[in-house]
């Protein structure tokens, strides 16, 4: 039960390891923890999945160590191995290339660089098993140090290690933590809207769908951000929620809902009470609440046929009655009176191609880390497809939306012409 006291993943630093098979990635990875976390083999294509390992990283704090497959694996399971590498990429905040040090920068190598400087990712280049290098000062070095110059890495970026005496793991530690540092997501969930004594009211349904015993991590992170505010926390159940607003001294700031229960809240909550969601509140603490509102507004033009993708960033045991599979499409329909197609996708997966697609409805992306959630919509935005989440999409289709973003005046204003 340890692991439900641990930072979120989606809150965690993310570290990947790349390079081609045998450059030492696992090697260099569990030396930089300290511990053996991958496989290691001198037998090249040892890592044939990523391997992913939260844990602690001083001075840093809470990571996400990701090992990948080698970069130049071959055959037709090695290109799918090379894809997810490649796929790893988009959640990834800090990358460390690791480069064998006795042979220089490959071709996969310029390539990884150079996908890595189009993704704004911060890179370091560990040139490992300098312990085996036999030129370790003289011409080859500067050689090797000036052909990722060339690539676009700067002197800082560039390292000298080996995994197995030790040398430079400790500065590559440094620098990772340092890199971390500038990629962690400092905006509050919650809290900042409200004021130390203030009483925030959740509103969390008991259904079949509701896992047994426990809250979900989205109501958890709400819960914990509005006490780190000084601020109290009241959950209740959609049925309860009359009752529970009666039961108060004082009004409450602000009432959050499972926006599954949107409209049912909403007609129970006093218009003086502001209301939001989980799903809202998340698109906030992602940064894409602004395009999320924008994109639902898509469902006005959508026509006979067309295609919406319906994305999740987690994976779990479908039941009936699923919000993703079912309702979503059910609301769709009944609002926009038209016959559409639904493709559905969960964890990991995320298409390349989104052009066939006239609409994304995505999920908050509690699992997702910063990163990973802009690089999706990053991919919506250049092929010009709109994209909203669930909170969103079941707020506009009930007629609560503007309501729902008052708490948010950046976003507010966009409805202040009607």
């Amino acid at each position: 039960m340890a692991g439900l006291n641990q930072t979120p993943s989606a809150d965690r630093i993310h570290i990947g390891f790349f390079g081609r098979r045998n450059a030492g990635k696992s090697s260099v990875m569990n030396a930089v923890c300290g511990q053996d976390l991958a496989v290691v083999s001198p037998i090249g294509g040892t890592t044939t999945d990523p391997v992913v390992k939260s844990m602690e990283l001083l001075p840093l704090g809470p990571v996400v160590m990701m090992d990948t497959p080698g970069l130049d694996d071959e055959g037709e399971l090695g290109d799918l191995r090379v894809k997810k590498s490649l796929q790893t990429l988009n959640k990834t905040d800090v990358a460390v290339l690791v480069a064998d040090a006795s042979a220089g920068l490959y071709p996969e190598d310029l390539e990884i660089i150079h996908r890595i400087g189009k993704k704004k990712i911060p890179v370091l280049l560990a040139f490992n098993k300098t312990d085996l290098e036999k030129d370790q000062e003289g011409e080859g070095r500067r050689q090797k140090e000036k052909a990722a110059l060339d690539a676009g890495l700067r002197p800082e970026e560039i390292l000298w290690v080996s995994a197995k005496t030790g040398e430079g793991i400790h500065e590559l530690k440094e620098r990772m933590a340092k890199a971390g540092a500038k990629q962690e997501n400092s905006r509050p969930l919650v809290r900042d809207l409200l004021s130390p004594g203030d009483t925030a009211v959740l509103v969390i349904p008991i259904d079949e769908a509701a896992p047994k015993g426990r809250l979900i991590l989205p109501q958890q992170q709400t819960i914990r951000d509005i006490l780190e505010g000084g601020a109290a926390a009241m959950a209740v159940k959609d049925t309860e929620l009359t009752e529970a607003l009666g039961s108060l001294a004082r009004k409450p700031k602000l009432v959050i809902t499972d926006s599954q229960a949107f409209k049912l809240v909403s007609a129970k909550t006093p218009e003086d009470i502001l209301l939001t969601s989980f799903s809202i509140l998340f698109a906030r603490y992602k940064g894409n609440l602004e395009s999320a509102v924008k994109g639902v507004m898509a469902l006005d033009n959508l026509k006979d046929g067309d295609r919406v993708l319906i994305s999740e960033g987690c994976t779990h045991h479908r039941q009936c009655g699923d919000i993703g599979t079912v309702k979503l499409p059910a609301w769709i329909r009944q609002y926009t009176g038209k016959n559409l197609e639904f493709s559905f996708t969960s964890g990991t997966e995320f298409p390349d191609q989104l052009e066939a697609f006239s609409l994304i409805v995505h999920c908050g992306g509690c699992m997702l880390n910063e990163r990973e959630m802009k690089y999706r919509l990053s991919c919506a935005a250049d092929q010009q497809v709109p994209m909203t989440n669930y909170g969103i999409l079941i707020a506009y289709v009930n007629g609560i939306l503007k309501r729902s973003v008052k708490p948010f005046p950046e976003i507010y204003r966009l409805f202040s012409a009607e």
